[in-house]
């Protein structure tokens, strides 16, 4: 890698000359919009699945169930298996997808995965507007899931490779927070559609998640392909002019030599996919397979997915469900910025931790709220405005805490982890095993929920104890690191150093770990 000149982190990276352009920032606001249609659809399952209209024309016994059986439990009122292969079919079609978009993305480059996801979105959300069976919808649902499964691989990706290292953590977040919006987007459509007379409005709401699919589809024509792209496909020249408009500077030859060293490196890859299995990638094998099954066992998408039929089986009213829904997707939106503001400051690891803390004590709260008022036998109660105000403030700041914290820094830290030889594969694994726990969790909630009733909130949370003692242990803070040394951060770590031998670095960045030897690490590194 180039030179001894370029200044250098606190956490030992190089300090790469170039700055925030307008380029910059308008590729990677098209680029984040792929998170849009995933969030989109997070937040129009839960609810469609609560409207009256929907239930009677594709889950009638449900709709008997709830509104016929006075004598079913209120944990047990969704409790059906064909509902909810509604929801997680579409996060089992991504996992799936997230294979052969890892291909796309490293042959053709990642705008056009994120094209090739669009158009599969766009045809799924047709096919769900106009469905007359559940296999139509679950049909259509299948290729959401394959749109989902490619935007996911490839613009996480594209915004890290495009930012420079010193931002890369906001840019980054413009994923998560696209995702937000479009959880809110379909709350707020969802409330509205749910007043339509004749019970149809659920069309509308699937069938407009063709505006978001449309919105990525076009706007991935328009993106420039990010300079690693260019060069692992063999555009060395090309890489270079984009490179210099990105970073708004001439001074770009120390990063441009260290993207073809680690190209020249990924080229000699002949197969990333057992390369990744190397003891040397074990820190980041690692992360890409916690950080995602951590991200989905802090019980959000049981909020995101089913919060209107959540709150209705906590005793909400119909538009008191469907309007709490929104209350939570705003603050999700709202919370987001907070991580936006803070991340490339004060870095992942306390914005990890902090969240942490505060979702264990509201999912603790909001699970001993539950057990008060409807015990174990789940009998119908209607709750008090205070109490409905109080269990949602909870929801609502176990929400946030997630917004700023394992909601984007669980896309954000793997995707800026991984070498570019294998960076492809270990996307892959990041979004195969996000979708993996997403499909177990939408699939199994239901029935968890009638089973373990109020005690499934307390799991939760103590999976949410695990994570952060995980972070506290084991995750090093990667703010300001440029990816192609982010094995700086490895080799200093106390734990992970002993997988990475003097060997797998060069020259120069031994040189700087020699250099910090007298320095004192602390549990940031």
């Amino acid at each position: 890698m180039a030179g001894g000149a370029i200044p250098r982190t606190g956490n030992g990276g190089k300090d790469y000359p170039g700055k925030m352009t307008l380029f910059v920032f308008l590729a990677c606001l098209v680029a984040s919009s792929g998170g849009l249609i995933f969030g989109y659809d997070i937040g129009i399952s839960g609810g469609v699945t609560s409207m009256d209209g929907f239930l009677v024309k594709f889950f009638p016994s449900v709709y008997r169930k709830e509104k016929e059986d006075a004598s079913t439990n209120q944990y047990c009122r969704f409790d059906s298996q064909l509902l909810t292969a509604f929801t997680s079919s579409l996060y089992l079609a991504a996992l799936i997808a997230s294979f052969f978009a890892s291909s796309v993305t490293r042959a053709f480059g990642r705008k056009w995965s994120m094209f090739g996801g669009g158009i599969t979105f766009l045809v799924g959300a047709a096919i769900n507007g106009a469905a007359e069976s559940v296999l139509m919808l679950i049909v259509g649902r299948i290729l959401l899931g394959v749109g989902v499964g490619f935007a996911s691989q490839s613009v996480p990706l594209y915004l890290s490779e495009m930012a420079p290292a010193k931002l890369r953590g906001m840019l980054n977040i413009g994923f998560q927070l696209m995702i937000t919006i479009g959880i809110l987007a379909a709350n707020l459509i969802n409330y509205a559609t749910s007043k339509i007379k004749g019970g149809w409005g659920w069309r509308i709401s699937l069938g407009l998640a063709a505006v978001p699919g449309a919105i990525i589809t076009v706007g991935s024509l328009l993106l420039p392909d990010t300079p690693n792209s260019l060069v692992e496909r063999g555009h060395g020249e090309k890489a270079r002019l984009m490179l210099r408009r990105i970073r708004g500077t001439a001074d770009i030859h120390a990063e441009y030599e260290d993207i073809v060293a680690a190209c020249e490196e990924s080229r000699a890859i002949e197969h990333p996919w057992l390369n990744i299995l190397r003891r040397r990638y074990r820190p980041q094998l690692t992360m890409a397979i916690l950080i995602p099954c951590f991200q989905q066992l802090t019980g959000i998408n049981v909020v995101m997915f089913y919060a209107p039929v959540l709150f209705k089986t906590v005793g909400f009213g119909d538009d008191a469900s469907l309007m709490s829904a929104v209350v939570s997707g705003l603050v999700n939106m709202l919370a987001t910025f907070v991580s936006i503001a803070t991340v490339d400051r004060v870095g992942r690891r306390k914005l990890f931790l902090q969240g942490g803390v505060q979702m264990i004590i509201s999912q603790a709260i909001v699970g001993t709220m539950i057990a008060i008022k409807f015990g174990t036998s789940g009998s119908a109660v209607t709750l008090s405005k205070s109490y409905a105000n109080g269990m949602l403030l909870f929801i609502c700041t176990y929400t946030a805490a997630y917004a700023w914290s394992w909601g984007p820094l669980g896309w954000l830290v793997p995707s800026e982890i991984f070498p570019l030889e294998i960076r492809p594969a270990g996307q892959a694994i990041t979004v195969s095993v996000n979708m993996l726990f997403t499909f177990v969790v939408a699939q199994a909630f239901l029935a968890a929920l009638c089973h373990m009733k109020f005690g499934l909130f307390y799991m939760f949370a103590a999976w949410v104890v695990v994570m952060t003692l995980f972070v506290a242990l084991f995750l090093p803070e990667t703010k300001n690191v440029p990816i192609e040394e982010m094995i700086l951060v490895w080799r200093k770590h106390w734990f992970w150093c002993k997988f990475i031998a003097d060997d797998d670095v060069n020259d120069d960045v031994v040189g700087s770990i020699e250099m910090g030897k007298n320095r004192s690490y602390t549990a940031r590194v």
